[in-house]
């Protein structure tokens, strides 16, 4: 087990997702929860030697001015997933990592998200200055903190899609997009990306946004010879898809049609309320079932914004599928859970396998984490027993 001090720096840090995992990862240092929810917690990985919860320091960047305990105290007094003496056990905690948090950045994140920044963000900064001062935030966290490493973590909204295919290849010429008279192609979530990366630190982009997806930021990661892994966390209707789309195919039932309406009003439902922003969402929840079953039904993802639901989402399914004899039949599902609460357990897993696989020299996409996203850069296997057997088989090769 590592003894040294990790950083976790959370892009979006005031959000639900990220308010939720810093809450529960304060409650797990000072065992006021039980581990319930967290993958890494499970006996398989227990040889591992997996860095303890109190060596974690959290930090970040946020576009908005709202202060961290005011965020926290809404998981008591609105979404009603923890208590508020919980909250105020974890003050002393959230109000040390309120005065790590520093400004983020807007550039190229739709108007949706940039209607949301209220806090005294830089204003006219190239995309130079950007990851400059993104990474020089970083690099000052972990020199202050003395931190061995720093794992970055995208939590924020989702951005409008980027055609990742327009982007030259290799890093050093997509670099030069940062110089250029012009707009860069890349959004804020690469921006981080770029500036994690060039730093030598470890990026996990947990949202469906641009992130470190371009072959060139790839490149990047190998150059600086650390580790990336994303995207989009897969957390409710897609981890169901992914678990009943392989019994279909092993029995031989032909999926005709599948049908998934999400509705929830949170902060993130706010932004897909968006079209633009939506696009992206709805490509990452809807791409699998084509890939697991080897065919494309006729379906339909749908993602509406419902203010009064809050942090909780509901998901109904719809399937119709063909058996023997050519009988038509359906399977239907609803699906409720509290959103943040669903992925903060997913950020807090992902950090810490992230800090064994720095622990252990690996460099590029760390494949074994595929289980996590529903867009997994890289995978050709989308079924999810399959993508946790690599995770299991990646932690058994490693304790010898």
């Amino acid at each position: 087990m590592s003894d040294s001090r990790m950083g976790v720096w959370l892009i979006g840090a005031k959000g639900g997702v990220a308010s939720t995992a810093t809450v529960g990862l304060i409650a797990l240092k000072e065992r006021l929860i039980p581990p319930v929810g967290l993958v890494s917690e499970l006996p398989q990985f227990q040889p591992l030697g997996l860095i303890d919860w109190g060596n974690f320091v959290v930090a970040g960047h946020e576009i908005r001015a709202v202060p961290l305990i005011h965020e926290a105290r809404r998981l008591a007094t609105e979404s009603h997933t923890t208590t508020v003496e919980v909250i105020e056990t974890c003050r002393p905690a959230l109000e040390q990592i309120e005065g790590r948090i520093r400004p983020g950045t807007t550039y190229q994140v739709g108007p949706a998200i940039a209607a949301l920044a209220d806090a005294d963000l830089p204003r006219n900064e190239t995309p130079r200055q950007i990851v400059d001062r993104l990474g020089r935030d970083m690099r000052e966290f972990a020199r202050r903190e003395q931190l061995a490493h720093v794992v970055v973590v995208n939590v924020a909204s989702t951005e409008p899609p980027v055609d990742a295919a327009r982007l030259p290849p290799t890093w050093p010429e997509l670099e030069q997009t940062l110089d250029i008279g012009g707009p860069c192609p890349l959004p804020a979530s690469s921006l981080y990306a770029v500036a994690a990366l060039d730093a030598g630190y470890s990026y996990i982009n947990f949202t469906p946004s641009l992130g470190a997806a371009p072959p060139a930021i790839q490149h990047l990661a190998v150059l600086r010879g650390t580790r990336h892994c994303g995207c989009d966390g897969k957390t409710g209707e897609t981890l169901l898809k992914s678990v009943l789309a392989p019994m279909f195919a092993r029995r031989n039932l032909r999926v005709m049609s599948w049908v998934g309406h999400n509705i929830f009003g949170n902060m993130d439902g706010q932004v897909l309320d968006d079209p633009a922003n939506k696009r992206a969402k709805v490509a990452s929840k809807d791409h699998l079932l084509g890939e697991i079953l080897g065919y494309r039904p006729k379906t339909l993802v749908s993602i509406e914004f419902v203010p009064d639901l809050g942090d909780w989402k509901t998901a109904w399914d719809h399937i119709h599928f063909a058996g023997f004899l050519g009988a038509p039949m359906t399977l239907q599902f609803t699906w409720q859970g509290c959103d943040s609460v669903l992925a903060a357990p997913l950020v807090l897993d992902l950090v810490r396998f992230t800090e064994l696989a720095w622990r252990r020299g690996e460099v590029g996409p760390m494949n074994h984490l595929a289980s996590f996203f529903k867009s997994p850069y890289g995978a050709a296997e989308h079924s999810f027993d399959r993508q946790f057997q690599a995770l299991e088989q990646w932690a058994a090769n490693g304790q010898g």
